[in-house]
């Protein structure tokens, strides 16, 4: 006989909800697109080459997937070129972002808050989970908070054994 009281995950048996904001991350299927790989030596856009070099693209290599475009190298990059990027992109890319690829998931993560159906945290007690393997940019917490106000019971912030608490609908009596 084990005389040891049983131990009891009350964390498992609350009612509740985790949102793993990392987890949308991991949705998002993003490449990146750098002109600097379509300049002549690296710097210098020369109008002829770079109109051949995208024409011959394969741009298939990003079907359905979030495009982001940017240069790394310090050239300075006319508006038409990101333009003409577009063209031949859009009819391979799901959608098509301006910036690195921090900023494309920073866009494309509080784009996807804001169209998730929150409907089903509907007087629920809510997690936004705070640890995660991936940087997860501030903004995404902001929308995430933002959104949920109008259905959860509560927002906290944090691991569900250890939280901080955000938001706190009143009771009415």
């Amino acid at each position: 006989m084990n005389s040891e009281p049983e131990l009891i995950n009350r964390v498992a048996e609350s009612d509740l909800q985790t949102i793993a904001l990392d987890d949308m991350i991991r949705e998002i299927p993003l490449d990146v697109f750098d002109l600097k790989d379509f300049l002549f030596r690296g710097l210098i856009l020369k109008e002829k080459d770079f109109r051949e070099a995208l024409k011959a693209y394969d741009w298939s290599v990003h079907k359905d997937r979030v495009l982001t475009v940017y240069c790394s190298a310090d050239a300075i990059i006319p508006m038409w070129a990101y333009m003409l990027v577009s063209a031949y992109a859009t009819p391979q890319v799901r959608h098509i972002y301006f910036g690195n690829k921090t900023q494309a998931i920073e866009q494309t993560l509080v784009e996807k808050i804001k169209n998730n159906d929150w409907n089903q945290y509907s007087g629920k007690r809510v997690v936004i989970k705070g640890c995660s393997d991936q940087e997860i940019p501030a903004s995404a917490y902001l929308h995430v908070a933002n959104q949920l106000q109008p259905f959860a019971q509560s927002i906290m912030y944090g691991e569900p054994c250890s939280t901080v608490p955000i938001f706190k609908r009143p009771r009415i009596v």
